[in-house]
Formats: structure tokens, C-alpha cells, sequence
């Protein structure tokens, strides 16, 4: 495969990352709640990638159950969580306010793994924090006029889940040289459904299951902004840098805002701008580091 046509899966699978927001408002119009949402997309995506991965590739479902704990920590630990924070602020807030907290996780990410792995702490990595600490700041309005635009908790589960993302890349990061990154999403969302069969409430909301909308906005989120977006990102990372798919995407994000503003009719100030900028250009400077210090394998 060339290059260009790897560019095209990465920057498909961020853009269906993106689109998310479409289901899941659709869904709580039917009052799912977030906690119910993450329930719904960690179990029927848990089901597809496994009958997929079964069906064309067996050989990938074979691990060694010592290194579940791994698995509970990127599919409970930073799955579950990380999505229950996401479409918390959806819900509570807006799309766009969501995806940009999310987006910090690329800080979070760098400050663990300086802890944890002892990872050089660049100055490209300082800027990237400074510019996402002044981003977060205009995007809720603390900047330029010191008041909150959202409420100090949906600020903090927004910032959580960021933080709860980024641990996903610091279970992984343990059982990458091990296991394929199919392997890897599989089994974490595994793990995410076992969790949220018991615990995800969704009982209560079976009739709705049959439902035409509410299953075919079910179908539309575990499909295709999960387990296409994350089989077409993988596939495309394969073939290219890591650093420069993460820069690709960065199209997510922007993808986001902009169903946001023109599908549900949310509205973003010049300000609120101004942080979704510095908040994307602190990305790439995180990235900028990575360029120079690794390579792929």
C-alpha cells in the first residue's frame, strides 16, 4: 500500500471517531443516560471486533490471561471511564466542549509517562502543556474574563476524561511489542463489556431495543465510529509514522466541532476558538518530540 492511500484510512478512522456525537445525541433523546451509552458501545462493540477478528483473523484472539490485568486497564480503566466522562459533557454541555476537554489528553499522557517510564521531559512537551492549559482556559471561558462558561464539575469530568484516555496508551504502552494493537482493542473492549453487562443498567431500557431508531443509532455507533474507525486507523498505521498518524488525527476533533455547530446548532465564541486552536497546535508539538526520538517498528 502507498503512503497516500494509508494517509486516507488514518484521516477515515479519525473522521468516523468524530461523527460520534450523531448517535449519541440521538440516543439520549430517547433518555439513555451517558452511563447507558458507554454500556451500549463497549458490549455491541465488544461483540462485533471479536466475531470479526474470529471470523478473518483467529490467530489474534490468542493471549496470555496473565496479562488481562493489562486489558482491564484499557478497557474498565480508561475505556469505561474515559467514555462515561465524554458523553457526560455531550449531554450536559455540548459536542464541542467535550471533544476539546478530551483533547487534553495528550498532556496527561506526557506527564505520566515521565512519571512512569521516565520519559524525557522536552521543552516541546512544556509547550504542549502551557498551550493546553491556556486552551482549556478560553475554551470554558475562565480566559479573557475570569468566569466559568460551564459549571466547575462538568469542567472537571470533562478534564477526566482526558486523563482517563490518555491511561489507555499507558496500559497499552506494557503489551504493545506483545500483542497486535487488534489484539490490544479487542480484548480491551472485552473486558469494558464484562464490566458493563452487570453494571450498565441497560435492562431497564431493553424495549427500546427494538426501537428502529435506537437500534440503528446503536449499529451506527459501534460499527462505524468504533470498530471501522479503530480498523481503519490501525490498518492505515501500519503503513505510515505513528507521529504522523497521530497528526492526522487531529481531523477528530475538527470533525466534532463541526457537526456540533451546523447539526445541533451549538455555538463557539471567537475566544472559544482561539483555545480549540492552541489546544490542536499543543498536540503537534507533543508530537514534534516523538519524531525525533522514536521510530516505528
Amino acid at each position: 500500500m502507498t503512503k497516500q492511500k494509508a494517509y486516507i484510512f488514518v484521516i477515515l478512522g479519525a473522521f468516523l471517531w468524530g461523527i460520534i456525537g450523531i448517535f449519541i445525541n440521538q440516543l439520549y433523546e430517547y433518555r439513555f443516560t451517558a452511563w447507558e451509552v458507554v454500556a451500549v458501545r463497549v458490549i455491541a462493540s465488544a461483540l462485533l471486533m471479536a466475531a470479526l477478528l474470529g471470523i478473518f483473523r483467529p490467530q489474534l484472539l490468542k493471549i496470555d490471561w496473565k496479562d488481562s490485568i493489562y486489558f482491564i486497564g484499557t478497557g474498565i480503566i480508561s475505556i469505561v471511564f474515559f467514555n462515561w466522562c465524554y458523553f457526560f459533557v455531550m449531554e450536559h454541555a455540548s459536542i464541542s466542549l467535550a471533544v476539546i476537554l478530551l483533547y487534553t489528553g495528550p498532556a496527561f499522557v506526557t506527564i505520566l509517562a515521565r512519571l512512569l517510564f521516565k520519559e524525557y521531559f522536552s521543552r516541546y512537551k512544556m509547550i504542549a502543556l502551557v498551550l493546553t492549559t491556556l486552551g482549556c482556559a478560553f475554551v470554558v471561558g475562565l480566559l479573557p474574563n475570569y468566569q466559568f462558561n460551564i459549571t466547575a464539575s462538568i469542567f472537571f469530568i470533562g478534564l477526566c476524561s482526558g486523563f482517563f484516555y490518555a491511561l489507555y496508551s499507558i496500559f497499552a504502552k506494557f503489551i504493545t511489542e506483545k500483542y497486535s494493537s487488534l489484539t490490544i482493542t479487542t480484548y480491551s473492549f472485552i473486558a469494558a463489556s464484562l464490566f458493563m453487562i452487570p453494571f450498565g443498567g441497560l435492562h431497564e431500557k431493553l424495549p427500546l431495543f427494538f426501537n428502529w431508531p435506537v437500534f440503528a443509532n446503536v449499529l451506527g455507533l459501534s460499527i462505524f465510529s468504533t470498530c471501522f474507525a479503530y480498523l481503519f486507523y490501525t490498518y492505515g498505521l501500519a503503513y505510515v509514522e505513528s507521529s504522523r498518524a497521530s497528526i492526522l488525527s487531529t481531523i477528530e476533533p475538527a470533525v466534532a466541532i463541526i457537526i456540533g455547530v451546523f447539526l445541533f446548532h451549538e455555538t463557539l465564541t471567537f475566544f472559544q476558538l482561539l483555545g480549540i486552536f492552541l489546544i490542536l497546535i499543543s498536540i503537534f508539538f507533543v508530537v514534534k518530540k516523538q519524531k525525533t526520538s522514536t521510530h516505528d517498528k
